[in-house]
């Protein structure tokens, strides 16, 4: 689910940066009023993108945080197992490189 929503968020953000790109085009061809309610606009947009994307980044940093503390959590009451789980791991990735 999180993947899903940083592919929509990204999407928008890349529409968001697409229409306001073309609408600075098009208020630059323009002159007087109009040309600066074009830009007043592309500059809505583009304020709009930087706080998606501060949302985003927001929310990746919370989940990121809460995973380490999870993780945390885990190795402190599970240590045998987190070693465990570590060796094996190691000893996959050894096997892959010594293929190789």
């Amino acid at each position: 689910m999180l993947e899903a929503n940083i592919s929509a968020v990204r999407d928008d953000l890349k529409t968001l940066m697409k229409d306001a790109q073309q609408l600075l085009a098009e208020a630059a061809k323009l002159s007087g009023s109009k040309s600066e309610d074009m830009q007043a606009k592309a500059m809505e947009l583009l304020d709009i993108a930087i706080e998606n994307a501060q949302h985003l980044q927001q929310v990746g940093t919370e989940k990121g945080k809460h995973i380490a503390k999870e993780t945390d959590s885990y190795v402190h009451d599970h240590p045998w197992q987190a070693i465990g789980v570590t060796a094996a791991a190691c000893l996959l990735i050894g096997m892959f490189l010594g293929r190789r």
